[in-house]
């Protein structure tokens, strides 16, 4: 079970495991927290069976905590930054300083933004502490289930933000660019054995060739950066 972040490259890697091992992987894909069925605590919730979840790495943790993945197992793979992206063909904003930032954001019609740890990020922390979340509210929404460069994508949206990899692989949409520094936060994406692995050993071998050197570049490529280049 995998979330959006680390997706785009998985989707790469995992064939090139299948091929050198034989081992075949079939994937289950979900947001890292949330309410929606998809979300992979609501999964591992209703007994789905895994072997590898890669998710954000303090969601991974919690599950740890619930004694659903191994302790120690986790093993950390990318780390990705939080990015704005507009319909393609329409003007970019300027979010080159925070101040930039907050006059797009206060100018803009409409903003989507996901319902994991990019726009739990944004609504509960960022949006309060630039001092814009009233202001912004009536045309902000959070996107279950749904990549939100889709909802950007079909004009539903002006604006909208999630992890840079999960913008970058849908097609219609324009990435702006990353957060402001003094703004951006950092997600980590982590590996981890579930407790009730069927394949331990070869989920072992999967999550040691998603975090190998030989992996980085693929990782690299799709705008998240490898923890082991």
């Amino acid at each position: 079970m995998i979330s959006g972040g680390f997706l785009p490259a998985f989707r790469i890697l995992a064939p090139e495991f299948q091929s050198a091992t034989g081992d075949s992987v079939a994937t289950a894909s979900g947001p890292s927290m949330g309410n929606t069925p998809e979300a992979i605590p609501n999964r591992l919730s209703r007994g789905e069976p895994v072997d590898v979840v890669i998710m954000v790495g303090s969601a991974l943790d919690d599950l740890v905590k619930q004694g659903k993945v191994l302790p120690g197992s986790r093993v950390d793979l990318a780390r990705s930054k939080i990015g704005m992206a507009v319909r393609s063909g329409t003007p970019k904003p300027d979010i080159g300083t925070v101040e930039a930032f907050k006059r797009t954001l206060l100018a803009a019609e409409s903003i989507a933004y996901s319902d994991s740890a990019s726009g739990v990020y944004l609504s509960r922390v960022l949006f309060p502490k630039l001092g814009i979340a009233d202001q912004i509210a009536g045309k902000s929404r959070m996107i279950p289930a749904e990549p939100v460069g889709a909802v950007v994508a079909r004009g539903d949206a002006q604006i909208g933000f999630q992890q840079m990899s999960e913008l970058l692989a849908v097609p219609g949409v324009e990435v702006v660019g990353p957060l402001p520094p003094e703004i951006q936060k950092v997600t980590v994406f982590s590996a981890g054995i579930s407790s009730t692995s069927k394949e331990p050993d070869a989920a072992r071998a999967l999550v040691k060739f998603l975090s190998s050197p030989a992996a980085a570049p693929v990782i690299a490529k799709t705008g998240i950066e490898p923890v082991n280049p």
